[in-house]
Order: structure tokens, then C-alpha cells, then sequence
């Protein structure tokens, strides 16, 4: 399964490089199949879900950046709703304690973490946005709510990931923090979110433009 992986990611990295996305996402979606129809019975779901998960880490903020005049702004814009949201919901949720979000998964988030680590993005994102020059800063305000919540989501999906296998820590690249996608999690579930509201908007050329101009 490793060299399934290694070849799929690392020929999507390259294809990236050339044309800037279609052909690096159907090999993407094609060394997905490929690595599910290998996997065992038991397992063919999740080995699809894994390489979604990781082409998703490698696809969706490489769309946002390419995009020449915006994809600094948008790349930034996700770091700080993600980041800002963690930071306050851990202190928040520490300090003031209350009813958890899903203890079955995660038992040390509660709700009023969750709550404050919202706000705390949509002041986030919009200082951002306005340092960007950049207006229509309601709707960006709603957009970073969102993405909070994604993110948050995101977090408490890789939680539950590593409950149903039994791991503590998804990998040892970051000794003391549940691994690399314990750090990258929240911001992936954004960054697709993001991605596709900017493919929507701002179509493939311009998908950061999408996202942040309203």
C-alpha cells in the first residue's frame, strides 16, 4: 500500500507543478481506486478515505495558492481562522469548562470552547481581510464562522478516526502532539471547504478570488 501512496501523492505533487490541478486530481482519484481495490475486503473504505484525507492535504491549499493575485491572501486567511480558532477554544475551553462537545471522541473539548474559538476566527479573519484590503467584510465574517466550524469538525473527525483504530497519536513526526494530523487536520477540512466555495465562485483560474472577494 506505501508505494501506492508514495507513487499517487508524489505524481500529483509533480502534475501540480505542470498544469496547475485537473490532471493531478484524477490521478489523485485514480491511484485512490487503485489503493482501495488492493487494500483487504475489511479495509477498502477506509484506504479510500485515507488517500482522500491525504490528497486533500496535498490538493486543496496547492489550488488556493496557485492563484497568482490572491492565493497568498486566502492561505492566510485559512491559517488564521484555523490557528486562532485552536488557540482560543483550548484556553477558553480550559478556563471556563461546561457541558463537552462529544466526549464518546474527544473528552476534553466542550462547548463553550468550541463557541469561543468561533468568535475568536471571525475577529481573526476579518482583521485579516481588512489588512488585505479587502471588502465585503460581512460576508467574510460568515465565511469564517464556517470554515471555524469545518475546522473544528475536521479536528473531532480524525479524533474519532484514531478511537475506531485504537491510536493514540497519528504518527511521531511531532512527539507531544497526536502526530502530523493532529497539527493539520482542522486546517484541511478548511482548506477543501475553502477550495470548493472558491471553484464555485471564482471557478479553476481563480479559486482564491472566489473565496475572498464578495
Amino acid at each position: 500500500m506505501l508505494p501506492i501512496g508514495v507513487m499517487t501523492l508524489g505524481g500529483a505533487a509533480v502534475l501540480f507543478t505542470l498544469d496547475g490541478g485537473f490532471s493531478a486530481i484524477v490521478w489523485l482519484v485514480l491511484g485512490a481506486v487503485v489503493a482501495a481495490a488492493a487494500a483487504p475486503s475489511g479495509r477498502r473504505g477506509w484506504t479510500l478515505a485515507a488517500m482522500g484525507s491525504a490528497g486533500a492535504v496535498l490538493a486543496a491549499p496547492v489550488m488556493l495558492r496557485a492563484d497568482a493575485q490572491w492565493g497568498f491572501r486566502a492561505i492566510i486567511l485559512l491559517f488564521a481562522v484555523v490557528w486562532t480558532t485552536d488557540v482560543a477554544a483550548y484556553f477558553v475551553g480550559r478556563g471556563v469548562g461546561g457541558p463537552r462537545l462529544w466526549p464518546a471522541v474527544s473528552p476534553k473539548k466542550t462547548w463553550s470552547g468550541a463557541l469561543a474559538g468561533m468568535v475568536a476566527a471571525v475577529v481573526a479573519g476579518v482583521a485579516v481581510a481588512k489588512i488585505a484590503g479587502l471588502g465585503g467584510l460581512p460576508a467574510i465574517a460568515v465565511l469564517c464562522g464556517g470554515l471555524s466550524v469545518v475546522g473544528q469538525a475536521g479536528d473531532l473527525l480524525e479524533s474519532a478516526v484514531k478511537r475506531r483504530f485504537g491510536t493514540k497519536d497519528a504518527s511521531r513526526l511531532i512527539p507531544g502532539h497526536g502526530g502530523l494530523m493532529d497539527r493539520l487536520d482542522g486546517f484541511v477540512a478548511a482548506a477543501v471547504v475553502g477550495t470548493l466555495i472558491g471553484l464555485l465562485r471564482g471557478g479553476a483560474d481563480a479559486p482564491a478570488r472566489g473565496l475572498l472577494l464578495w
